[in-house]
């Protein structure tokens, strides 16, 4: 039975990274990087403001800048929290603390900015683009918000400082994490309302990912260097994994010293972040718990890392760009002043090169893409 449940394991895995890489060598399809501005804090010297475009298939190149809305009543950008976008709908959105904006990804317009009486936080949008969960910023609720007119259709109000969110791939079900909270919360998203929590975790969970099946989660939490693992269908924590050889200390920004972490779309890697020593440790994510087999020395403190759609590439929040095969640099980004740029909202989009149509469309998390049982 585990030798057959393996082979079915790889024959997904096979699958899915045939279709990927075949899109993704389609000299009709091109591949763009959006990156939101300011996406360190409000710090606008690590990119300015705006949505930074560069194009993936020529090294990573500046490509525009895109004007966003999203600031306070004296014209200063706020810090950004989120972005997502949807091929279906044709839009991107980026969050703030205070407002929800949506942007036309053709025009190029903005398309609506709500603002949200509890502000808002890093959101995620449904697989057809009809809804986002829209976490309150650092508050008792999220907010499902109407894809097309940002308008609030319900509340979901798990009370755990509303902060990072997670939609299944197949669209059921939404992930809410609270950095009040040492349990991930489950999302109908049928009814929107609270169907189980998972936990609890040791301390309060910060960002997570989930696997493409999503039956588990893997998450940091506050004071962990590393991350601790749960089942996503009987709710409990199953592993906690420190990462091995390296100290820990105070750091720059989110006051936990491991904030990020992602599973390359074919879920054979487990990516961490390691502010205080600047690096990202490499997981075998085949073995439970994962197994520690490399750490990459990048630029500056990670806060979050995701991946392109092909899983050729991480993207670190520190703007460097990391071929996951080799485990190297190859590039890092800079904006159209030369300046490096940093940020930790950003997604993969694809379009057809004669039409300029969206095809694709990333996530700002590394979630991973194996479907199926």
């Amino acid at each position: 039975m585990r030798k057959q449940n393996l082979i079915r394991v790889l024959g997904l895995s096979l699958v899915w990274i045939t279709s990927a890489a075949a899109l993704a060598e389609d000299a009709s399809i091109r591949r763009l990087l959006y990156v939101a501005t300011p996406g360190i804090r409000n710090y606008l010297e690590y990119g300015g403001h705006g949505l930074v475009v560069f194009d993936i298939d020529d090294g990573h190149k500046f490509v525009k800048r895109i004007p966003t809305a999203g600031l306070d009543e004296t014209g200063k950008p706020l810090n950004v929290k989120g972005i997502c976008a949807c091929a279906i709908t044709n839009r991107i959105y980026v969050s703030t603390i205070k407002t929800l904006q949506a942007i036309d990804l053709t025009t190029e317009k903005l398309v609506w900015e709500k603002s949200f009486e509890k502000g808002c936080d890093r959101m995620a949008i449904a697989p057809d683009g009809k809804v986002l969960y829209v976490p309150s910023f650092e508050g008792d609720l999220w907010y499902v918000v109407d894809g097309a007119t940002g308008d609030i259709i319900a509340r979901v109000e798990p009370k755990s400082g509303a902060h990072n969110t997670v939609y299944g791939l197949d669209g059921k079900h939404a992930y809410l994490a609270g950095l009040k909270s040492p349990f991930l919360t489950v999302a109908d998203t049928s009814s929107h309302t609270i169907e189980k929590k998972v936990g609890p975790f040791s301390a309060s969970v910060r960002p997570f990912t989930v696997n493409g099946r999503q039956s588990l989660c893997f998450v940091c939490v506050n004071e962990l260097l590393g991350f601790e693992v749960g089942d996503l269908k009987t709710g409990k924590m199953l592993h906690r994994v420190e990462v091995a050889g390296f100290k820990t200390g105070a750091v720059k920004r989110h006051g936990c010293p491991s904030h990020g972490i992602g599973l390359t779309p074919d879920e054979k890697q487990l990516w961490v972040c390691d502010a205080f020593n600047q690096q990202m440790h490499v997981y075998d994510a085949t073995v439970m718990p994962p197994k520690l087999i490399a750490s990459i020395k990048v630029r500056d403190e990670p806060g979050w890392i995701t991946f392109s759609l092909d899983g050729k590439l991480a993207y670190p929040s520190t703007g460097d760009i990391i071929d996951v095969a080799s485990r190297k640099i190859i590039v890092g980004l800079t904006d159209e002043t030369g300046t490096a740029l940093q940020s930790e909202k950003m997604v993969e989009i694809q379009v057809q090169r004669d039409t300029n149509k969206v095809v694709r469309t990333g996530d700002q998390f590394g979630v991973g893409r194996v479907t199926g049982e």
